[in-house]
């Protein structure tokens, strides 16, 4: 009999665990495990969501032209060098399926997104993890990495789960390094967080192997839609256009993310509020010996004196209702990261490491 085989790559991919939600026995479950706004969609978004519904017997747009609209209106990042996608994970998608390949390389750092080397599989190019330094991607590193068969640098910008930021000028000399025929893609899921940090825009802007990834999944409430989108040069969008199917994104998706984009005052209000509960939450740890870095995004890495003590700490959350998200497939089987919640989860958090560490 003839034994069917999945294309190179495809059986060295490691199944991907999202963050849990439940917690048997509890109703009063509070989800702080995959870092999502606390505060939901904005309220514009869901009635764009409602009055979509009515018309999903019709096929939508398939240039997504109101969308890219808005994203040049609202970020001034031109229209035409916008591609749209079901989460930013599909843009990585594209360009891994456009750009790499067998024989190609694919680098990624030690704590990036863990998408990465899935991505790179599944297009059966070869994934390369480089080592971060003291939780911080290492321009050094990653250019001492790159070889004749690299195709691709992939770098989480502010990093998940470390929740550091690389610098622009950083950032420069990276781009600076590498060949002229390797990608530099800047994934910036949390970038609205890091306040004055442009995540890469203008190197996309002016560089021609430069791709820009963002999301309206995190800062806009809208995970459950999946909506994101690539920014970059008009050659490299072309090509990526090629390969995206037409309907990729519904009707319903389309219309969310337009009026999410649109409504900046409540963007700029959960910013400012995940400011404040960030620093609260990262002294509060801090006060009760729990290491974390100053974070630029809506969660914090908190690291315990080894695994033992994090598996010890999350059940105490999981006993107060609280989930978290374990990070040892990230490289810190020590560490926990936390969503930065409303006030109010952030007291219970707190409340839940001040009866762990007294009763210790």
């Amino acid at each position: 009999m003839t034994q069917i085989e999945p294309q190179p790559g495809i059986m060295n991919i490691a199944l991907y665990q999202g963050g849990k939600s439940e917690i048997a026995g509890r109703t009063d479950v509070l989800k702080l495990s995959s870092n999502e706004n606390p505060f939901g969609p904005p309220p514009v978004a869901i009635e764009a969501i409602v009055a979509a519904a009515g018309d999903t017997h019709r096929y939508p747009s398939t240039d997504h032209a109101a969308l890219r609209a808005a994203i040049e209106e609202v970020y001034g990042l031109e229209a035409n060098r916008v591609i749209c996608g079901v989460g930013s994970d599909e843009v990585l998608q594209f360009i891994c399926q456009a750009f790499t390949g067998p024989g190609v390389e694919v680098i990624h750092t030690e704590h990036g997104f863990s998408m990465y080397p899935i991505l790179a599989h599944a297009a059966g190019a070869t994934p390369v993890c480089v080592a971060e330094k003291d939780r911080q991607v290492d321009v050094d590193a990653i250019l001492a990495a790159v070889t004749e068969r690299t195709g691709v640098v992939m770098l989480t910008n502010p990093g998940n789960p470390t929740g550091t930021i690389l610098p622009v000028a950083e950032l420069e000399r990276l781009a600076d390094g590498l060949p002229d025929g390797v990608i530099l893609v800047l994934d910036c899921a949390y970038i609205e967080y890091a306040v004055g940090h442009d995540g890469g825009e203008a190197l996309a802007r002016r560089r021609e192997n430069v791709i820009m990834t963002r999301t309206f999944s995190k800062l806009y409430g809208l995970g459950g839609l999946r909506i994101g989108f690539g920014f970059g040069p008009n050659a490299l969008i072309d090509v990526m256009m090629r390969i995206r199917q037409p309907f990729n994104l519904s009707e319903v998706q389309l219309s969310a993310a337009e009026a999410a984009a649109r409504d900046l005052d409540w963007a700029t209000t959960c910013v400012e509020v995940n400011a404040v509960e960030r620093a609260r939450l990262t002294g509060g740890l801090r006060q009760h010996g729990i290491a974390c870095d100053d974070s630029h995004t809506n969660f914090v890495l908190a690291r315990f004196a080894d695994e033992a003590e994090a598996a010890e700490m999350e059940e105490a959350f999981q006993a107060a209702g609280i989930l978290v998200r374990k990070v040892g497939g990230y490289g810190f089987p020590e560490g926990l990261r936390i969503t930065v919640g409303r006030p109010e989860d952030n007291d219970r958090v707190l409340d839940a490491v001040a009866a762990f560490k007294g009763a210790a």
